[in-house]
């Protein structure tokens, strides 16, 4: 029997052949992997129909891009982090996971927080250095996503501060495979196995 190895703090690369409609052309970003399950969020599927200023608006927060422009924008998109619990907030940023209610760490830079202090920090513009924020999540049950990984459905590979937070979302997925040292532009989207 093989050993568990977790796959927390690596990305999850959709391959070309992939056309679930939540995950296809996406990389992922795993925050938590153990035997009971793994969470990620989607980091490179803006959400469209959500501007940032809509959402600190909702949440009767500043507007952290006023007067900044394109260029320089505190937030520059929300993300579609994923199909489950999509109505909340999911914010993967660096620094300590205890300076805000409700975070765990993820690694020893970043960590994951879904209460909305910290977006009040941001809005503020006294948020962590980095962040990206998405509503919903990836959720995957205990073995189902090593299934997923023995059906070649994912490429995965260590994750990297540059590729999460500093690629323009439609560059993530280039990059991400680049890590690999794979161009995802010229595989097949025809699944095989040897």
């Amino acid at each position: 029997m093989s050993q568990f190895q977790s796959l927390r703090n690596h990305f999850l690369i959709a391959m070309p052949h992939l056309e679930d409609s939540s995950f296809s052309g996406t990389v992922t970003y795993i925050c938590e992997h153990n035997k009971d399950g793994a969470l990620g969020i989607v980091i490179n599927k803006k959400l469209s129909q959500l501007p940032v200023a809509e959402l600190f608006a909702q949440l009767e927060l500043p507007n952290p891009n006023s007067g900044l422009p394109e260029s320089e924008e505190v937030v520059p998109a929300i993300m579609e982090g994923g199909p489950v619990h999509h109505e909340r907030g999911f914010i993967i940023h660096t620094g300590s996971a205890s300076e805000w209610e409700s975070s765990m760490t993820v690694t020893d830079e970043l960590a994951l927080t879904t209460s909305v202090d910290i977006l009040d920090s941001i809005a503020n513009r006294r948020g962590p250095e980095q962040f990206l924020i998405a509503l919903g999540c990836a959720g995957w049950e205990g073995g189902q996503l090593e299934k997923e990984l023995q059906d070649n459905t994912w490429l995965t590979c260590p994750a990297t501060l540059p590729v999460l937070f500093d690629a323009p979302a439609e560059q993530k997925l280039q990059a991400a495979a680049g890590l690999l040292g794979i161009d995802i532009n010229l595989m097949s989207s025809q699944a095989g196995h040897a």
